[in-house]
């Protein structure tokens, strides 16, 4: 039986920028970049879980505004839910607690780094949705 993993990952852009992770040596698809973000754990909104993933990852607190993509996704052995939201950085000061890096990029420089597959879907559809 196929499990759904329910991820949802944030959306946050300063200066022109978007805040993207790698993600660790040792992790499931090792150094890859994406949107930072988490699984869903029983009881938690979309929301709640990307305020304490986004704390534990990088020890940022983070205001969840509006949902802007819902993405689909399967991988060979699960498949993926994953929800972006639009996120405002409250604390500016990241730590790498569970990433590996992160940058702050450009959109035009954005397809320049390796996502995973519903990563890069995500982005897809991002360079054609315009982020208010």
């Amino acid at each position: 039986m196929r499990s759904t993993k329910v991820v949802v990952g944030a959306l946050i852009a300063r200066d022109g920028c978007y805040l993207i992770t790698q993600r660790p040596p040792n992790a499931v698809l090792p150094l890859l970049w994406e949107f930072p973000g988490g699984k869903v754990e029983p009881g938690e909104t979309d929301q709640e879980a990307l305020r304490r993933e986004l704390k534990e990852l990088m020890g940022i607190d983070v205001e969840v505004k509006d949902r802007l993509l819902h993405i689909r996704h399967a991988y060979d052995d699960y498949d993926i839910d994953f929800r972006v939201y639009v996120c405002d950085l409250i604390s500016d000061d990241i730590a790498h607690l569970r990433v590996h890096d992160h940058r702050w990029v450009p959109e035009e420089e954005l397809d320049s780094y390796e996502f995973p597959a519903a990563d890069k879907k995500t982005l897809d559809m991002l360079l054609l949705t315009p982020v208010a």
